[in-house]
């Protein structure tokens, strides 16, 4: 299986909006843009709203079906390691393997000197081609690298042979993910893990590395524009070198996690595609539930009721809600305005809070980062929440369609500031 150049992320908490979802992407085709869809749903997700992969599989079929979608789509397995791969491995077809959490574990020292023998081609000046200046590598550095991070692919690679054994091989696409990680990978960082990953036999398609600054859910990017730019820039470069130099996929390319709503960067991340002719895999984060929200807000009557019941109780249990998500959240939780003020709220001033428009003054980044990671109390609704999203079915398909298409593919893809 084949990545295409373009592809995109689309999160979707209770596996609801998989037709409106498509309806951006379809739209993007009308306009000549290429991307395929790909449906992802970790393993904490279904956990906590108690779905199966197979429920994500199930809503990405309907939704192509429905649309008589003929061009490629993919159901990830997102963020998944040997303790949990083995529930996604019939439903999945594209594959994150997660190896975070072996980043920095010393591997085996005679591992290391093989790895060093290997790539001492590599010691000394080496130019990449979009990279100003050359690379200074030192042996010493090689070995740093390798100390930090070989444990790690050889565990990707572990997990990748065993979804192989499972699928066959070429039946799958499999991405590398090093973004939840403290620190970003530098550009000689980059080059040898792709190396490490070659070693191992991970036909990787795309790499997911840590940038600069913050990457919260559902909000915009916090940090050093320009920062981000130049190490963008630079990943890009050596993803294009060393998938040349080490014999993987000639559509290698950067997977940026939690993309969604990171407008700041976008154009930053759209002038780099286009000087370098490279593709991006883009992976939202929920975003979509919020769109749901939203929509549930501006129907009125019992969809406002619901949405603000939900705010209600995520403030009344924001501890809870908030621990599995505290590293990629920044809440002020003195500025998250009451619940009894939220009951006081219209459809539109409730829309507006909540809605990611940074030009709106009603806009409250608060609010919807303890929005975003509320999805557990309105699983609890259950028929009633269903219900209400079916009733209002129209206004949110709406929404969730105009969020994709407007907010982040048409400026990332088409330049669109």
């Amino acid at each position: 299986m084949k990545l295409e150049k373009y592809s995109f992320g689309i999160g979707d908490r209770f596996g609801r909006e998989g037709s409106a979802q498509l309806a951006a992407i379809i739209k993007a085709k009308e306009h000549g843009l290429n991307i395929t869809p790909v449906w992802n749903k970790s393993n904490r997700e279904h956990t906590i709203i108690g779905t199966t992969p197979q429920d994500t599989r199930r809503e990405a079929d309907k939704a192509v079906s429905a649309a008589a979608w003929k061009d490629p789509y993919f159901v990830d397995a997102d963020h998944i390691g040997l303790n949990n791969v083995d529930v996604f491995i019939e439903s999945s077809d594209f594959f994150t393997l997660d190896v975070a959490d072996f980043i920095g574990q010393s591997a085996d020292e005679s591992n290391v000197q093989a790895f060093i023998e290997k790539h001492k081609k590599y010691i000394g000046s080496l130019a990449i081609p979009g990279i100003d200046g050359a690379l200074e590598i030192t042996e010493e550095q090689v070995q740093a690298i390798a100390g930090k991070f070989l444990l790690a692919i050889k565990e990707a690679g572990k997990v990748y042979r065993h979804i192989e054994a499972a699928k066959g091989a070429g039946n799958f696409v499999t991405e590398v993910s090093m973004d939840e990680t403290n620190e970003p990978q530098t550009p000689v960082e980059m080059l040898f893990i792709i190396g490490a990953i070659a070693d191992e036999g991970i036909p990787a398609q795309t790499i997911a590395p840590k940038f600069s600054g913050r990457f919260n859910k559902g909000v915009d990017y916090v940090g050093d524009v320009a920062k981000f730019a130049k190490e963008f820039e630079q990943d890009i470069a050596v993803v294009a070198f060393a998938a040349r130099e080490f014999g993987l996929s000639e559509n290698l390319k950067l997977s940026v996690h939690s993309g969604s709503d990171k407008f700041s960067i976008y154009g930053p991340i759209a002038d780099t595609l286009k000087k370098f002719d490279a593709g991006l895999h883009l992976k939202t984060a929920g975003t979509t539930w919020l769109e749901e929200l939203i929509g549930l807000a501006m129907a009125g009557g019992d969809g406002l009721a619901i949405a603000r019941e939900v705010y209600a109780k995520s403030v009344s249990r924001i501890d809870e809600l908030c621990a599995p998500y505290a590293a990629v959240i920044d809440i002020d939780r003195a500025k998250l305005p009451t619940p009894e003020a939220v009951n006081r709220w219209d459809e539109e001033a409730f829309a507006s809070a909540l809605r990611h428009n940074l030009s709106c003054e009603r806009y409250d980044r608060n609010l919807r980062q303890l929005l975003h990671v509320a999805y557990k109390v309105a699983a609890e609704m259950g028929e009633r929440y269903f219900n209400a999203l079916a009733k209002y079915e129209d206004i949110i398909a709406r929404n969730v369609t105009e969020n994709i298409y407007d907010r982040h593919i048409k400026p990332i893809f088409m330049g669109t500031r």
